[in-house]
């Protein structure tokens, strides 16, 4: 049976504040807020995946991240935004200040998506944005507050130490996905 995979930097330590964020958003209809205690930046989404590629996988991954020359840094996430648009919003996430993360952050996306491209799966189809989703929107209910908010508030999340890569399983539960680390890919 195949495991649904993506790669993680996640916001260990930033729970807290990513509620506060999510707090904002408490009285739109119709937004769905993600768990806090699972918030993280993917930098790249595998999908379902055969477990015996595991290992070759973890191995790739190593291979990527010295590909980045990129060691341990800090991140420094804040601001609101949204996928696709402002007006049909599908995701509303936090994003990472430019110049305090950003820039490791795509060196790593840009890494991994090679190899693992390399490997047969799938490219991006889109530019990659440093993001962590905070809330899916089910239906355009409280659009409007969830557009009055990305556009007047700039939130401050907090600074994070990304010292590590992981390799993350989805599974899927009647309560939502919940979230495994398969391997942990120091910086």
């Amino acid at each position: 049976m195949s495991k649904r995979l993506f790669v993680s930097v996640d916001l260990d330590g930033l729970e807290d504040a990513v509620a506060g964020v999510q707090d904002r958003f408490a009285d739109a209809s119709g937004l769905r807020l993600t768990d806090p205690e699972q918030t993280h930046v993917t930098v790249k989404f595998l999908g379902d995946t055969d477990p015996a590629r595991v290992d070759d996988l973890v191995a790739e991954l190593e291979d990527a991240v010295a590909d980045s020359g990129v060691g341990p840094f800090e991140a420094r996430f804040g601001g609101l935004g949204v996928f696709p648009s402002l007006e049909y919003i599908s995701v509303v996430w936090v994003g990472v200040r430019e110049g305090h993360g950003d820039a490791e952050l795509t060196a790593l996306h840009e890494a991994v998506e090679s190899r693992t491209v390399a490997m047969g799966f799938d490219p991006e189809n889109h530019e990659f944005t440093p993001h962590a989703t905070i809330a899916r929107m089910d239906h355009a209910g409280g659009k409007e507050l969830v557009q009055n908010t990305v556009r007047n508030e700039d939130p401050d999340v907090g600074r994070l130490a990304v010292e590590e890569l992981r390799l993350t399983e989805s599974v899927r539960t009647d309560a939502g996905p919940e979230y495994r680390t398969l391997a942990a890919i120091p910086l």
